[in-house]
């Protein structure tokens, strides 16, 4: 990679080393994370830190980490989890587009790593999106890990797949400075579409016992003999200092003073329904992401190709310039919502929970990045009916509140949906709403005020036998559990936590202390990591326990209705749950 890099870093990109956030930097994506010692060492010649930290590399003081993160401003987004890099420079790419900016974006890929999917993904994406301000560079060395990659060095395999995915591919000599730096030019000058220049090299390039072969990657030379030759080698190759000193940072190219006006957001419209109007959350969830693009042009939306079941299609239709469709591939979706989250968007993708899973590798790695992607997922839980269990996500909340720093949302109404879109957008980091396929009514009044960590005691009295806590489609189950025990003379505590990450703990605390230490949650999604886990935990410092109703098989189709007695959380078992509780006194 040294000799591609130092052509980037220091003839190709536009870039103030002081200044790494400019909005019109060209921006670098290390996809193969695992090679950030070389990514350091060309930010620390260009002069954005001392050269001296790089001897810090990998220990726990120190922002060097053993793969690129966003603790170092140069650094967009967290790599190191192959074939994501890519994606996310799409974003990237898209956002130079979104705020009319000139700037490039230079991805660097390893070959091993061509082997994953979301790579292919994201070459379909960037062709669609005719992507000319993107260019890919593949460090086609022919080593994996564990041995030989896929196509080793011929590099006719690789370009013919890049070309058949619509890219422009260029083959070079890896170790050709001037090869190198033609086809940087030639990918500048390619309009419509973007470039792959595919770089054959050799691993090891320099150091004579290790050139070409295998059983060396991510091992270190042992200190002594073996590193001392390495060292002598490598030495001997250096090329004598010009008159007057080097200067590399001199040489960078520096992007255009563009003085941008910062965005300031209008309010967002509010909701303007009617007590008991019967409106799907997925429905809101369309209406609010739109209301937040007139009132902010940093929102933008990605779909995968169901925006009239997410109803994302409203914010199509409404700022179509801002809508990225991704098609049916959840990878790049968040990868890209990534990127764009990275350059100062505020990204909205949407797609059916279940297949957000796909993706879970990509919500892991945004959570590292703590990048301000605003997922959202529909048609969770059995609710959905009669479309089967493969369409019934039901480990969603599980899969996004594992991450400590994950805003996890399950409103239950129009109006709290719009209410907590417009407040996802702006809490930081990244955060997951999850939607529901039937219509539930409208019980909030419009002007309801509700906040991040939240929760809302939507029935209470001063003789609650227990507490029961729902969220999205089991609030309405607990509702009509508690018209039923009410008229047989039982009173019950009615909690909708719309809020499943943060939670909050002392709220709950309080109500099961209220009602004995009675606490049962009630919950479309299986037993494990889901609401039942996120009130357990809070409230286990205070020495309460929790009953848990939840989905606690394979589900499969049928009516809602039916799935939801079936399986356990409808309006009958939650009361026969408090008559069980009131029973053990």
């Amino acid at each position: 990679m040294a000799d591609v890099t130092a052509a980037l870093f220091f003839a190709e990109m536009r870039f103030d080393p002081k200044d790494p956030h400019n909005p019109d930097s060209d921006r670098f994506v290390l996809s193969k994370g695992h090679a950030a010692p070389i990514l350091y060492a060309a930010w620390a010649e260009a002069g954005a830190f001392d050269r001296s930290e790089l001897l810090e590399l990998r220990t726990i003081g120190s922002d060097l980490e053993g793969h690129p993160t966003p603790r170092l401003p140069f650094v967009d987004v967290a790599t190191g989890s192959l074939g994501q890099g890519i994606c996310a420079a799409i974003g990237t790419a898209l956002n130079a587009r979104r705020i009319k900016s000139s700037y490039r974006t230079y991805v660097l890929l390893g070959d091993g790593e061509s082997a994953e999917g979301s790579v292919w993904e994201a070459a379909d994406v960037a062709t669609m999106d005719g992507l000319d301000n993107l260019c890919g560079i593949t460090d086609v060395n022919g080593l994996g890990q564990s041995r030989a990659t896929m196509w080793q060095h011929d590099m006719e395999q690789f370009a013919r797949r890049w070309r058949a995915f619509g890219w422009h591919a260029i083959v070079i000599d890896g170790h050709d400075m001037s090869a190198i730096l033609d086809a940087l030019d030639e990918a500048r000058r390619t309009k419509g579409q973007p470039t792959m220049i595919l770089a054959r090299t050799i691993k090891g390039k320099g150091v004579s016992f290790v050139e070409g072969k295998g059983g060396w990657h991510g091992k270190a030379f042992k200190k002594g003999e073996e590193l001392d030759r390495a060292l002598a080698e490598l030495e001997k190759q250096f090329v004598p200092v010009p008159e007057g000193g080097s200067n590399l940072a001199s040489r960078i190219p520096k992007p255009a003073s563009t003085l941008r006006a910062v965005a300031t957001p209008r309010p967002v419209a509010p909701p303007a329904y009617k007590m008991g109007d019967e409106v799907a959350t997925r429905e809101a969830y369309g209406a609010a992401i739109a209301k937040l693009g007139e009132a902010d042009p940093r929102v933008v939306a990605l779909d995968a190709d169901v925006k009239n079941s997410t109803f994302s299609d409203k914010f199509e239709q409404a700022f179509p310039d801002r809508f990225y469709q991704n098609f049916i591939a959840e990878q790049v979706m968040v990868g890209a919502a990534m990127g764009l989250a990275a350059r100062g968007a505020i990204p909205f993708p949407s797609t059916f929970a279940c297949f957000l899973s796909r993706a879970a590798d990509f919500i892991r790695m945004a959570a590292i990045s703590n990048v301000n992607i605003k997922l959202a997922g529909s048609h969770a839980g059995v609710s959905i009916g009669e479309d089967g269990p493969s369409q019934m996500a039901l480990e969603d909340l599980a899969m996004c509140r594992t991450a400590p720093n994950y805003t996890v949302l399950y409103p239950c109404d129009a109006v709290s949906t719009e209410r907590l879109v417009a407040l996802m957008a702006y809490h930081p980091g990244p955060a997951y709403m999850r939607t529901s396929r039937p219509k539930t009514p409208v019980i909030y009044a419009n002007d309801e005020a509700f906040t991040i960590g939240g929760l809302k005691v939507l029935r209470e009295s001063a003789k609650d036998v227990a507490t029961v806590i729902g969220a999205g489609v089991t609030v309405f189950e607990a509702l009509e559990a508690y018209g039923q025990l009410k008229a047989s003379g039982v009173a019950i505590r009615v909690i909708d936590l719309y809020s499943v990450a943060p939670v909050d703990a002392a709220g709950l605390v309080a109500a099961g202390r209220a009602t004995g230490g009675r606490l049962i949650t009630v919950e479309d999604h299986y037993a494990a990591g889901g609401i039942g886990d996120a009130v357990a935990e809070a409230v286990a410092a205070a020495g309460l326990t929790v009953q848990r109703l939840a989905v606690r098989e394979i589900a499969r189709s049928g009516r809602p209705d039916e799935l939801l007695d079936r399986y356990g959380i409808s309006a009958k078992h939650i009361v026969e749950a408090v008559r069980a509780l009131e029973a053990r006194g």
